[in-house]
Order: C-alpha cells, then structure tokens, then sequence
C-alpha cells in the first residue's frame, strides 16, 4: 500500500538562519510546537545531526492527554533542509528557502493511517502557523 504525502507550507517574515534556528533548537520548539492555546510543548530535546534522535513533548495544557513527537534525522544539511523519520516509520522532509525578504518553509509528510488526511493537514498547518507567528514575533 502506497503511503500519501501531505504537503504544508508557510511564508515567513525572517531569515533563513533565524528560521533554521527557532525550527532546530530545542528552547524555541517549546514556544511553537502546538496546534492550538489549549496545548503546549513542555520539553524538547534535539541531537542536530544524521543519526541524531529528537523528542518533542506536546501535552494538553489541562493535563488530560500528552504524547512524544519523536524520529531520528536522516539528513540535516544547516539552514536549508531536514530530513528524518518518525519512530513509527514515516518520513519527513523540511525545507527552507531564501524568497527575498521571506523565507519559505515546506513541509511534506508522510500520513498515519489512523486519521483522515484532512485532519493530519490541518493539525500539521496548525502547527507550522504557531511556527511562523512564533519566529516573527521573537
């Protein structure tokens, strides 16, 4: 069974090296990595490099559910692309491009089988959008 892609994207007001660094270093995921107010990312840990493995706690902020975002990086080639694959398998690929005064981040991923495609698309955007308003803000 072939496995579909999800592709998100966002334009941000920053350049490609602070963008690099608020989506790889562990003290700025934990002020992005959620999809909504009522989630948060308490802890994250990063070892930036092909091998390296990353965990990324997201807990409902009432204590009621929480789960580890976690992979191991496949390629990290610093500021312009990422590549890793989730502890269940699927496979990730990140990149961030120079657009004049923006910077591109892309997004494509490999969906679960759990979840219709739709819900994984916008919970992923969710996200990447915290991301984009996160890094334009600090």
């Amino acid at each position: 069974m072939k496995t579909e892609k999800i592709d998100i994207f966002a334009s941000i007001a920053a350049d490609r090296q602070k963008v690099w660094d608020c989506y790889t270093r562990p003290e700025h995921i934990t002020g992005w990595n959620f999809a909504s107010p009522d989630w948060h990312c308490p802890w994250a840990t990063v070892e930036l490099q092909p091998g390296g493995k990353f965990v990324w706690r997201m807990e409902a902020r009432d204590g009621s559910f929480g789960f580890d975002f976690s992979g191991t990086f496949d390629v990290v080639k610093a500021p312009e692309s990422l590549c890793y694959t989730l502890d269940d398998g699927r496979k990730v690929e990140v990149l961030i491009q120079a657009d004049g005064l923006l910077t591109q981040v892309n997004i494509s991923f490999e969906a679960e089988t759990q979840n219709p495609v739709d819900l994984q698309r916008f919970g992923w955007q969710s996200i990447l959008n915290q991301f984009k308003k996160y890094t334009e803000e600090i």
